[in-house]
């Protein structure tokens, strides 16, 4: 524990001294749900100098997920034969009719697993029943959804689909800096000035994924870990870069992510996959950007098996979700948070999800008394400042 203060105060005092240098205010974005989350968590927000601000990007797969693939997947609950299996975070997500909960209460077999292999077995032991699995998620998730559909062949199964909503990053975060440079883009994003970037993806996608952001857009790009130090040693290393006006890729999470990433599941994921332009909520259509089962595999696309149709895209009313997972507006920004939308009660899938944007901000930057729907200037919504100390 003494070490792991030692390090926190070594990389705050590090932050601070590259923020004093600034000639201007510096603007990062995390891009990961657990970084996120983890962000709150130890209030790395009230101890970062007032000319670092950290944004919450597009890093929650479930937040992410288009609004018309939500109420696709609400409506197959309605194909009586079939049971749905998905992972919890999906099931109070709010669609035009409902949720897959409400839906579930209301008499559709909606299960949670755990693993995927979990609805290949549910397959191969109820044939008369139709099983799909509703699978999002980015490049940490989508090799588990590549293996279930490459077993559910081997295994010649009949009644095994899956409609899947994976997402690429890479394309995402270029997305954002395509739209905040006022280019061709999907949609629209802060103006940033550099990325923490995931650990979870990078194991699998690699370092090297992020040269095209800094060869398109000369943007500095850390590899970090979770831990409150790992965190801030992120930010102090992109603040020294804006410093000195030299944007590199560096890999802080060595440990776990390799320059190649884990070469087997992209091949996993290339025997099942293949890219496609999709749907993003607040970013509209991506090129390359999501994952959809390659021909060899189309007998086991749910959209195909049930003949489905893609569904309108369409915001949630009043939400802001899709603002806030591009950093363009905060949760407080919304007339809905803490008021109408709360965890309990949620109306977008960043108040749903525990890697939600709105839900970190509910649990741990809402001081009391404080009130939802102002603008962060007119109320105060960080912390005193604090010292760590070894």
């Amino acid at each position: 524990m003494a070490e792991h203060l030692k390090q926190a105060q070594i990389w705050l005092e590090r932050l601070r001294t590259a923020a004093a240098k600034l000639d201007k205010p510096a603007v990062f974005m995390e891009v990961c749900g657990t970084h996120t989350m983890s962000a709150f968590r130890c209030g790395l927000h009230s101890l970062t100098p007032d000319n670092v601000k950290l944004l919450s990007g597009p890093g929650c797969p479930v937040c992410v997920t288009a609004q018309s693939d939500i109420d696709q997947m609400i409506a197959l609950t309605q194909e009586r034969d079939a049971i749905i299996c998905t992972y919890g975070d999906m099931l109070r997500v709010p669609g035009k009719h409902g949720s897959l909960e409400k839906a579930r209460s209301q008499g559709a077999n909606v299960q949670v697993i755990y693993s995927t292999l979990d609805a290949v077995k549910l397959a191969a032991k109820t044939p008369d029943r139709q099983v799909v699995l509703a699978a999002v998620g980015f490049e940490t998730t989508a090799p588990a959804t590549a293996a279930a559909v490459k077993q559910a062949k081997a295994l010649g199964l009949t009644n095994f689909s899956a409609m899947t909503s994976h997402k690429l990053v890479i394309p995402a975060m270029l997305g954002l800096l395509a739209g905040a440079s006022g280019g061709a883009s999907g949609g629209g994003g802060a103006k940033i000035d550099g990325f923490l970037c995931p650990g979870h993806v990078s194991v699998i996608i690699g370092s090297d994924a992020y040269q095209p952001i800094l060869d398109q857009y000369n943007m500095p790009c850390v590899i970090s870990g979770f831990e409150d130090w790992q965190m801030t040693r992120g930010l102090a290393r992109l603040t020294e870069q804006i410093g000195k006006e030299k944007a590199c890729l560096v890999n802080d999470y060595p440990q776990v992510v390799t320059p190649a990433g884990n070469t087997h599941a992209w091949a996993l994921l290339t025997e099942v996959f293949e890219t496609a332009t999709v749907r993003w909520r607040g970013m509209g259509e991506i090129p390359d950007s999501g994952l959809i089962l390659q021909d060899a595999y189309a007998d086991y696309c749910a959209m195909r098996k049930f003949n489905l149709t893609p569904m309108p895209d369409r915001e949630l009313g009043q939400c802001l979700c899709g603002q806030v997972i591009t950093g363009n507006v905060t949760p407080a920004e919304c007339e809905l948070f803490g008021t109408a939308c709360t965890p309990i009660n949620p109306i977008g899938p960043c108040m749903v999800s525990a890697e939600g944007t709105c839900q970190a901000w509910f649990k741990y930057k809402r001081p009391p008394g404080t009130t939802p729907g102002t603008t962060p200037g007119t109320t105060p919504l960080t912390h005193d400042k604090v010292e760590v100390s070894a």
